[in-house]
């Protein structure tokens, strides 16, 4: 079985593969504080919730955003998972080819999310990825990463709205039943969502246009994902599992030159 671990900005989101099937997911609160044995102690908490042991871990993988945990993370899994963890980089195989003026700078969570698209849909696609920021990453059907636009999350909205003004609290990210506000939070909330929406809606449209690459699909993922996918059709499909997938597609492909 393969672990995957996914450290992002705001949650570091833990998967199980047993082959293609995701058997288990577990998510804890990104803190750069946490100490290996802290990691430790959730690491073993998720196998064991899961079923499993350590023993039952032929390897994990890790993509990660946030430098600063990564000591103690790796420490962790070397520690309590008898594993040296395989880091995503663009070095290993993907099968994309990352077009960048400086490819070390293109964060691991867009090289997975555009390695998935590539092997699994067969075509170009904009993946959205609705975390802490949001990305909209385009891959060629040929398998080149060029392209990326990366907007401020919905939660950092929300956050900015209440955190920025006197008097305007802090709401639930919820799509009102209409855009006309009734009070201050119905206001927040319609602004807040329906303007991300749009916002979405847009950059998906003129992506398409400057790309001339009309029938390019387009997948979200990310927690935030549903709240807006569900409301626009420029979006085909959500996904939220891409990140374990794309890990397991990585893994695939490096798992001959690592052993």
């Amino acid at each position: 079985m393969l672990m995957t671990v996914d450290a992002g900005n705001t949650n570091i989101a833990l998967g199980i593969m047993d082959g293609d099937a995701i058997i288990g997911r577990y998510r804890l609160i990104t803190k750069t504080t946490r100490t290996s044995d802290e990691f430790g102690f959730f690491l073993n908490h998720f196998l064991t919730s899961s079923g499993l042991t350590p023993e039952d871990i032929e390897d994990v993988i890790i993509s990660s955003v946030v430098p600063k945990l990564m000591y103690a993370l790796t420490s962790a899994i070397i520690k309590y998972i008898h594993k040296k963890p395989i880091i995503i980089s663009p070095e290993l195989k993907t099968g994309i080819t990352v077009v960048s003026e400086n490819r070390n700078s293109v964060g691991a969570d867009r090289i997975v999310n555009t390695a998935w698209a590539y092997h699994t849909l067969h075509t170009s696609a904009i993946i959205v990825d609705f975390g802490t920021a949001t990305t909209f990453d385009y891959v060629s059907a040929e398998g080149e990463f060029k392209y990326v636009v990366i907007a401020p999350g919905l939660g950092i909205s929300a956050e900015a709205l209440a955190s920025l003004t006197a008097k305007l609290p802090e709401i639930e990210i919820r799509k009102p039943e209409s855009v006309l506000g009734k009070n201050t939070v119905e206001g927040m909330q319609a602004g807040v969502v329906y303007g991300y929406i749009g916002a979405v809606e847009y950059i998906i449209r003129e992506m398409k246009k400057e790309l001339n690459d009309p029938d390019c699909r387009v997948i979200a993922t990310g927690g935030l994902g549903k709240v807006v996918s569900n409301e626009t059709d420029e979006i085909d499909d959500y996904d939220p599992d891409i990140a374990y997938k794309g890990m397991k597609i990585i893994y695939d492909l490096n798992k001959g030159d690592l052993k």
